[in-house]
């Protein structure tokens, strides 16, 4: 391995106003690492990105799957985005993937309630906020006028919370809502149904703080601001693929399947040793480091004094997500999603165009369906024919067509440390990119981005990770990476 952000020649003390020349390390190749290789490159800094699997993407990555539909391209989740996360629509625009990630035109999210086999819709207007989705909360039909006038209520006291407010921190939503007055089917058909996709926690479970940003920023800061985009690829094309031309072209040095053993501070600057394989242990020097990797791997790099109360990066906790992926021998379902609600299933995406999937049956295509299940504590760890017996017939109560439908692949992805649990109090434990060891940065989801644990959150930590990086370089504020409104 040898790259001028790599080179293991004595570390020379950059002089004052002069930050040209400097080299950069960066440990963890998902998006948080991503965006601050970019960042700290695009400003002319030597980066070499260092990542333990041989892929980039973390946990947005896809992997390849025979099967007897035909091959398949699988994501390991799904995920989407809003229109709101500003800092994800950057990167994808740095790496020329936006058009391979559309937005919605308009948010419109079909619900359908299991037990009434009813479908309702969750869609916004062009009408300034609060009134946008009026016409559709007028129209819901999973809610009664009562539960509908309740919503109103809530939504009102919500828009007057302060999601950056300390005290809100150590309160959880449920017990929120129902203050105001929430039945628990409208914590169900309205409150969970976005909070558990967006927060991977019931709202008993969550933070107000965090959900308070959630529900403010998504349906509330502006009309097109909850709009829903999603990979019509899969998502190691965008991730993998094009991050990668994205960094090479912007001078990084990528090294996959090398691991960070120590990180030393060493002659005013630092010394990372990696481990590749057959090529052994080498020491690398750079000005700075960006550890953008899970909390208990970075409470293992971080050396002693670079960050009051360690430790507490171990009480963050964790939250899976569980994905069944289900092809059937024909079309069951005719919309791109839909939701749930007095059911186990939550989220539903057909994944048939982007998985590349092309067998038939018959005369009728094959059909790829993806069920995502946040939250998912209880079954994360089930056997597979345990959760197929479950969620086969589920899928046939909720969508008539699967019934008689041949099942040609059933299987089952798990992410199980998928996001940091958004638990009342984690804002307390979630440090800022900033350590206290000149040089020393951190980022990813986990650190303290005032979001969730979403694909933003990630992109926005790195943007923080570069900027402090530059910033304490001497790099002229004007200078520096932009921070996503």
């Amino acid at each position: 391995m040898t790259s001028g952000a790599t080179r293991t020649d004595r570390h020379r003390q950059l002089p004052p106003g002069r930050p040209e020349g400097a080299a950069a390390v960066v440990i963890g190749g998902g998006l948080a690492g991503t965006t601050a290789a970019l960042a700290l490159a695009d400003a002319g800094l030597r980066v070499t990105l260092i990542e333990g699997r041989p892929r980039l993407g973390g946990l947005v990555f896809s992997f390849r799957r025979d099967s007897t539909a035909g091959e398949l391209s699988v994501d390991n989740g799904q995920h989407v985005y809003l229109r709101c996360c500003t800092a994800y629509s950057r990167l994808l625009e740095r790496m020329g993937a936006a058009h391979l990630v559309p937005l919605q035109e308009r948010m419109d999210v079909p619900v359908l309630d299991a037990d009434r086999m009813r479908l309702g819709w969750l869609r916004r207007t062009a009408l300034p906020v609060p009134l946008h989705l009026a016409q559709s909360l007028a129209g819901y039909p999973h809610l009664s006028p009562a539960e509908r006038a309740g919503v109103v209520r809530a939504t009102l006291a919500l828009k007057g919370l302060d999601p950056a407010d300390p005290a809100l921190d150590g309160l959880d939503f449920g017990s929120w809502l129902r203050r105001y007055g929430q039945s628990a089917r409208a914590i169900e058909a309205l409150w969970d149904l976005v909070g558990i996709a967006t927060l991977n926690a019931r709202a008993g479970d969550a933070s107000l703080g965090l959900a308070a940003k959630v529900f403010k920023t998504g349906l509330l800061s502006a009309p097109g601001a909850a709009d829903i985009g999603w990979s019509r690829v899969p998502l190691g094309d965008v991730h993998d693929t094009l991050a990668r031309t994205a960094l090479e072209k912007a001078g990084v040095r990528i090294a996959l399947r090398t691991r960070a053993g120590a990180v030393t501070r060493r002659d005013g600057g630092w010394q990372v040793s990696v481990e590749n394989g057959p090529h052994g242990t080498e020491q690398l020097t750079a000005d700075t480091v960006v550890l953008a990797v899970p909390q208990r791997e970075a409470h293992g790099l971080l050396p002693d004094g670079a960050l009051d109360g360690k430790d507490r990066l171990l009480d963050i906790g964790t939250a899976p997500i569980l994905n069944l992926h289900v092809v059937y021998d024909r079309k069951v379902l005719r919309r791109p999603f839909f939701a749930a609600v007095g059911s186990p299933v939550q989220w539903v995406f057909d994944r048939t165009d982007a998985s590349g999937l092309t067998r038939t049956a018959g005369n009728e295509r094959c059909q790829y369906l993806a069920v995502s299940q946040s939250a998912a504590q209880e079954e994360i760890d089930q056997p597979v024919a345990k959760l197929r017996a479950r969620y086969l017939p589920e899928l046939e109560r909720l969508l008539p067509a699967a019934r008689g439908a041949r099942i040609r692949d059933f299987f089952v992805t798990r992410e199980r440390t998928a996001t940091f649990a958004p638990a009342p109090g984690v804002g307390r434990l979630r440090p800022a990119a900033r350590t206290q060891a000149p040089g020393l940065f951190l980022a990813g989801a986990w650190t303290a981005t005032g979001w969730p644990a979403t694909m933003e959150s990630a992109v926005r930590s790195g943007t923080a990770a570069a900027r402090e990086a530059l910033n304490e370089l001497g790099f002229p504020q004007g200078q520096l990476p932009q921070e996503a409104a």
